[in-house]
């Protein structure tokens, strides 16, 4: 894809989640796809690799919770991946100073990549497992909103999220359709972790029938030192 299809596709697609994009981020967003792809052919980032479906089932999503995040804020993207939605928030969001949080050094490596050869800054990537990172001083109960897409079920995931937060900090959940039974069994751990939830959001992305729910959970008491638990404990004994 030439970059005034791309930029065109981009540009309609925003607009109509209210997110504007000027013309030098739509050039870092594509020169983000094109390292994308070209990094994909040596080790396994995405399996959407159309640009179209890239445009919207990465970009056009990670934009989606750019409505919920206050301006100048600090945020952690745990379990990041190839960068979603830490890196395309940052494009078009340079106000929010961000870290983004992988296990895996390989992909941090990418990232590092993306984000030198984009210039982008307030921004770094760190190697780490979300459990240790929740325990470091430097980024325990520091940051204003907690973000994460597809990392685990909720309960799971509250145990990584909400211990990185200040107190009225926000956890923004990205989840696919039909979470009523997620969001019910996780309302004990949530409550243990200092946090409620605020909000539920159900949406489909631009141009497509697929249902997108993003879940705010505002951080309302210290989360008890206990937690995050040791590597691995949370995914195989969830607070439940």
């Amino acid at each position: 894809m030439n970059y005034d299809d791309f930029k065109n596709n981009l540009l309609e697609k925003a607009e109509k989640i209210q997110v504007k994009i000027e013309e030098v981020q739509a050039k870092k967003l594509y020169d983000y796809m094109q390292l994308l792809l070209s990094w994909n052919e040596k080790m396994n980032l995405t399996a959407i690799t159309e640009p179209n479906e890239v445009i919207v089932k990465h970009f056009i999503d990670s934009f989606t919770v750019s409505q919920y995040i206050e301006k100048n804020s600090y945020m952690v993207d745990v379990g990041t991946g190839a960068g979603f939605p830490g890196i395309p928030l940052k494009i078009v969001r340079p106000d929010i100073s961000i870290v983004l949080v992988d296990s895996l050094q390989k992909r941090v490596h990418f990232l590092e990549e993306v984000i030198q050869k984009l210039t982008l800054t307030d921004i770094d990537a760190i190697h780490s497992r979300i459990e240790e990172f929740g325990k470091n001083k430097i980024y325990r109960e520091k940051f204003d909103y907690v973000t994460s897409r597809a990392v685990a079920n909720l309960a799971v995931l509250s145990e990584y999220m909400l211990p990185l937060l200040k107190i009225s900090g926000k956890a923004i959940c990205m989840k696919g359709a039909n979470v009523e039974t997620e969001i019910n069994e996780a309302k004990k751990a949530i409550k243990i972790l200092g946090g409620k939830i605020e909000k539920v959001e159900t949406f489909l992305l631009p141009d497509t029938d697929m249902s997108r729910n993003i879940i705010v959970i505002k951080k309302q008491q210290n989360t008890p030192n206990q937690y995050p638990r040791k590597a691995g404990l949370p995914a195989k004994q969830p607070i439940l």
